[in-house]
């Protein structure tokens, strides 16, 4: 993934692709795992994470080898559709980890995928940047190369894990009522619980302000920024990459959680979504690279938002309904990629690159102000009068 972020809008460029366009090819991707997302979830409720987590890795390995030979934008939409259609990986590890995890441990757990991202963050985008010197399609095949090297690592080396159990009701869904793959109404009941929907509207304002600044960003420098008098283009913004994932895992590493025993998970929420937002904000008015790096440096703050929100989330939930719940966190994030794409390029392509920027930390800015609502109280039990 981290490969492909600095690169597709480019290469789609290259194909004929306006901003717009490449804001609805990111889009197209963000559609079809809205649907999968949830229906990738329920699956592994009840047939195991392990093999739903191969079925991902292998859409994406097939979206990647098509990208690589697409001899035009169509096929490259084609591409994302087969890879958006399974992509779940992400909500299925991290149900595999609530699974296996108290919940008082879960934050440091999740921070694992933290530690991921913020190598993937490193090593992929200085690996596009370094391939794409030679050919746009190199690093397209890395990426595919890296991909079936996840489907072998699943495959041979995770232990198949346990769903939640049959008698704890795996299949019923908010007061008990079973449900279908395809009753979208069901999961907006999860926005009834107080506690629980503040954490999922934080985390579309997190998802949809990401999602504004990884599709635009590219965009965004290769018309404010320049190198050697050219444009930038996929190699510096690899570098670029490769320095905020460097930046990341100090924060997502060892560290986390120490982090979460001195602060909590709530103060470090909050903290991360300030980071974004400030970081943001100040990239919206970059014009230069020292300034682009002082935007990255403080909006590296923002990588303690997803482990601390996924693990408050997982919280509010019952234990059967993780695979729900975080599918759900995922199809929020399918939301998100569908309608902010769209909304960076139809920015960037009308030159409002500072609107473009302000508008991904407003978003932030409302995912700190929900972050720092007080608590809700919980619910009182009366005795039943009865005898």
């Amino acid at each position: 993934m981290t490969i492909m972020i600095p690169l597709l809008p480019f290469y789609a460029e290259k194909l004929g692709a306006s901003a717009f366009q490449v804001g609805w090819l990111i889009g197209l991707y963000a559609a079809c795992q809205l649907v999968s997302g949830p229906l990738l979830g329920r699956l592994s409720d009840r047939m195991g994470r392990k093999p739903l987590l191969i079925v991902s890795q292998l859409g994406t390995l097939i979206g990647f080898l098509i990208t690589a030979f697409a001899p035009n934008l169509w096929i490259l939409f084609l591409a994302r559709a087969i890879d958006g259609s399974t992509a779940g990986n992400l909500s299925l590890a991290q149900a595999y980890i609530s699974d296996v995890t108290k919940p008082e441990d879960r934050a440091k757990s999740f921070g694992y995928i933290g530690i991921a991202f913020g190598m993937g963050f490193l090593f992929g985008p200085a690996i596009s940047g370094f391939l794409a010197r030679f050919d746009y399609r190199d690093p397209i095949f890395a990426a595919a190369s890296l991909s079936a090297m996840s489907v072998l690592t699943t495959y041979l080396l995770l232990p198949p894990g346990k769903p939640a159990p049959a008698q704890e009701n795996a299949e019923s869904g908010p007061g008990g009522r079973r449900l279908s793959l395809l009753q979208w109404g069901a999961y907006a009941n999860y926005f009834r619980r107080p506690g629980l929907a503040r954490r999922l509207w934080e985390f579309l304002s997190f998802a949809f302000s990401f999602a504004m600044f990884t599709a635009g960003l590219p965009l965004f420098a290769e018309r404010r920024l320049a190198w050697n008098g050219k444009p930038f283009g996929p190699v510096q913004l690899g570098y670029i990459w490769a320095f905020a994932g460097f930046l990341g895992l100090f924060l997502q590493g060892p560290a986390l959680g120490k982090l979460v025993k001195r602060f909590g998970e709530r103060t470090l929420n909050r903290v991360g979504f300030a980071g974004y937002a400030a970081g943001y904000g100040i990239l919206a008015f970059t014009h230069s690279l020292p300034v682009l790096i002082a935007a990255t440096i403080v909006a590296s703050i923002g990588t303690l938002v997803r482990p601390t929100l996924t693990s408050l989330i997982t919280q509010e939930a019952a234990r059967q309904e993780q695979g729900v719940v975080l599918g759900l966190t995922q199809s929020l994030t399918s939301v998100a990629q569908i309608a902010a794409p769209v909304l960076a390029g139809f920015l960037i392509q009308r030159g409002v690159l500072t609107g473009w920027g302000l508008a991904a930390a407003g978003f932030a800015a409302l995912g700190l102000a929900l972050a720092s609502q007080p608590e809700p109280e919980p619910a009182v039990l009366l005795s039943d009068p009865r005898p």
